[in-house]
C-alpha cells in the first residue's frame, strides 16, 4: 500500500471512530424544554453564490437538492451578508451583531476576542432547553467556539473534517503567481463521497438526525463546498464538458467607469483574471466552480432525504444559507472581497412547518421573496420561530412577516462593509458604494441587474445619492484590536495601516 493511501485509510478510521464517540454523548434532561418547540436543521453552503438553480445565475448548474428545498421553502431571492469575507459575515449572522456594531470586520481578527460576552444563536438555543450539535464549518476555519455547543464533528475543538486533496502543497491546474491564495485550483479527485470531509460531516449530522430525543434539537451542518480548492469527485466534473461551459456575463472595459479602489479590489491579490486568462483556464475554472456546487447539492440532497426519513420530519424548521457570494472574472474579478452584487449576494431558504411557535400556519412553500433581507435577520427570525425569549441587542429584523407573506411591507435596506470604512447599501432598487478613499458607484438595478453602468458621476443622481448615504452608521465600531497577528485584510497599496485605520 502506497504511504498516502495508509495516511487517507488511517484518517477515514479515526473519522470514523470519532463519529462513534460522538454519537455516545450523553444527552442531559432540560425540564424548562418544551417538547412541542420545533427543531432546527441550520444548514451553512461556504462560498455559495447565486449559480444554483433556484436562483437562476448559471444556465448550466445542476442542483436538484436545492430545487427541492426551494419549492418546500420561502426562497429570499435578494438577501445579503454583512461582509464579503468568511469571519465577519458568520460570526455577524451567528451573534446578532453587524460588523459596524462588532467592529469585528475581516478574516484576520479573533472573533471571540472581539465580542467576549456575545451569546451565540445556538448558545441561545442550548441555554432554552435545546440539544445543539453541529459538524463542518460553521464559525469560521480556526476559530471555533465551544461553549456553542453540546456535540460537534470531529470535536468541539476542531470543527474542520479532514479533506483528502490531491498533490497538497501544490496546484495541479492553475499555475501558481506571486500572491496566488495557495487554495486556487481545481481538479477532479480519485475519491468515492464517502471519502470526503463534507460527506464525514453530513453522515454525523444523519446519524443525529436519526434519534429519538426528549428535547427538541438545532443541528447545523456546514458544507465546504465549493469553498477553494474545487477538489470533488470525477463524476462532479464529468457534468459539465469544458468547451461546452457558459463563462460569466461581463462587460468589456467594465471598471473604466470606477476609480482606482475598486480597480485595486478587482485586482487584488496579484490579479487573478488575467492570470486565469492567460493560463487558458477560465472555463476550466468555471467548470471547477460548478462541480463543486453540483456536489455541495449532492450533500444537501442527504441531509433532506435524511430528515424526510427520521422522526422529526413533520417538526424541523430548515434553514440554508451561504456566507457570501463569489465573481468568477465579472468585473475582472475573482473569489469574494468585494462590495459588487454578485459578491455581496447570498443564499437563504427558510422553511417552517405548520405548527410553528412563531408562524402556526407555516411558511409560503415554493414562494419567492424578492424584498431585501440580510442574513443579520436570521437570529431574530429563529428565536421568533421557536418562541425563545428575545434577545437584546440583535441589529437584525425578524423574517417571520416574509415567511407569513413574502410580498409583505419591509422597508429595511441591507447594509454590507469591507472591511473598515466601505460600505454598500442595497435597496430594491439600488446599490450605493462608498469606498474608503470616498469614490462612489452607484446601480440602477431595475435597468442594470448586471451592474455595468456607475451612475455616481451624474449629477442627476445627487439626490438618490444623498438619500442612501443616509443608511450609512454615523458612528461605525472601529476596528476590533485582537491578538490575531494581521488586521485588517487588505490594506489599500496607497494608504499606510495608520491612515486607514483613522478614517
Amino acid at each position: 500500500m502506497r504511504a498516502r493511501d495508509a495516511e487517507t485509510l488511517l484518517a477515514l478510521i479515526v473519522g470514523i471512530f470519532s463519529l462513534a464517540l460522538a454519537g455516545c454523548e450523553t444527552q442531559s434532561e432540560d425540564p424548562a424544554a418544551s417538547a412541542d418547540r420545533p427543531n432546527v436543521l441550520f444548514i451553512a453552503v461556504d462560498d455559495l453564490n447565486d449559480w444554483i438553480e433556484p436562483l437562476g445565475g448559471h444556465p448550466q448548474a445542476v442542483t436538484p437538492a436545492l430545487d427541492r428545498l426551494a419549492a418546500q421553502s420561502v426562497v429570499f431571492e435578494r438577501n445579503y451578508c454583512a461582509s464579503p469575507a468568511c469571519n465577519p459575515s458568520r460570526t455577524a449572522l451567528l451573534t446578532g451583531r453587524h460588523t459596524t456594531t462588532s467592529g469585528l470586520y475581516s478574516n484576520y481578527q479573533y472573533w471571540r476576542e472581539a465580542l467576549p460576552d456575545a451569546v451565540t444563536l445556538p448558545r441561545h438555543f442550548m441555554d432554552n432547553g435545546y440539544w445543539v450539535g453541529g459538524a463542518g464549518k460553521i464559525f469560521h476555519n480556526d476559530q471555533p467556539d465551544p461553549g456553542s455547543w453540546e456535540a460537534y464533528y470531529p470535536s468541539k475543538e476542531k470543527h474542520m473534517p479532514d479533506y483528502f486533496y490531491p498533490n497538497p502543497g501544490w496546484t495541479v491546474n492553475m499555475p501558481p503567481f506571486e500572491n496566488m491564495y495557495a487554495d486556487f485550483d481545481w481538479s477532479p479527485i480519485e475519491l468515492d463521497d464517502e471519502r470526503t470531509g463534507d460527506f464525514q460531516s453530513v453522515a454525523w449530522v444523519t446519524d443525529q438526525l436519526n434519534r429519538e430525543r426528549d428535547r427538541p434539537f438545532f443541528l447545523a451542518c456546514g458544507i465546504y463546498r465549493p469553498h477553494l480548492p474545487w477538489y470533488v469527485p470525477q463524476k462532479y466534473f464529468d457534468l459539465f464538458p469544458v468547451d461546452e461551459v457558459v463563462l460569466p456575463k461581463v462587460l468589456e472595459n467594465d471598471l473604466d467607469d470606477l476609480g482606482d479602489r475598486a480597480r485595486e479590489i478587482a485586482a487584488r491579490g496579484g490579479g487573478y483574471h488575467r492570470h486565469v486568462v492567460e493560463a487558458g483556464q477560465w472555463r476550466a475554472a468555471v467548470k471547477g466552480y460548478l462541480a463543486s456546487t453540483a456536489f455541495a447539492d449532492a450533500m444537501v440532497g442527504r441531509l433532506l432525504t435524511a430528515l424526510e426519513n427520521s422522526p422529526h420530519a413533520r417538526n424541523t424548521i430548515v434553514v440554508l444559507w451561504s456566507d457570501h457570494g463569489w465573481q468568477l472574472g465579472e468585473k475582472e474579478h475573482w473569489r469574494k472581497f468585494a462590495l459588487w452584487d454578485n459578491v455581496a449576494r447570498t443564499v437563504l431558504m427558510i422553511r417552517a412547518p405548520e405548527g410553528t411557535p412563531g408562524l402556526p400556519g407555516g411558511s409560503s412553500d415554493g414562494d419567492r421573496c424578492r424584498r431585501i433581507t440580510s442574513l443579520v435577520d436570521l437570529y431574530p427570525t429563529l428565536v421568533d420561530l421557536a418562541g425563545l425569549p428575545e434577545m437584546d441587542g440583535l441589529d437584525g429584523h425578524s423574517l417571520t412577516p416574509l415567511l407569513a407573506d413574502p410580498r409583505a411591507e419591509w422597508n429595511h435596506p441591507a447594509i454590507t462593509t469591507y472591511d473598515v470604512s466601505e460600505y454598500s447599501i442595497r435597496t430594491e432598487r439600488w446599490r450605493y458604494i462608498r469606498y474608503i478613499d470616498a469614490s462612489e458607484e452607484l446601480y440602477d438595478h431595475d435597468s442594470d441587474p448586471e451592474e455595468w453602468t456607475n451612475l455616481a458621476g451624474d449629477p442627476a443622481y445627487a439626490a438618490v445619492i444623498e438619500d442612501l448615504s443616509s443608511f450609512i452608521p454615523a458612528s461605525p465600531a472601529p476596528l476590533a484590536e485582537t491578538s490575531y497577528p494581521i488586521s485588517p485584510h487588505h490594506v489599500p497599496p496607497w494608504k499606510s495601516k495608520e491612515d486607514y485605520l483613522r478614517r
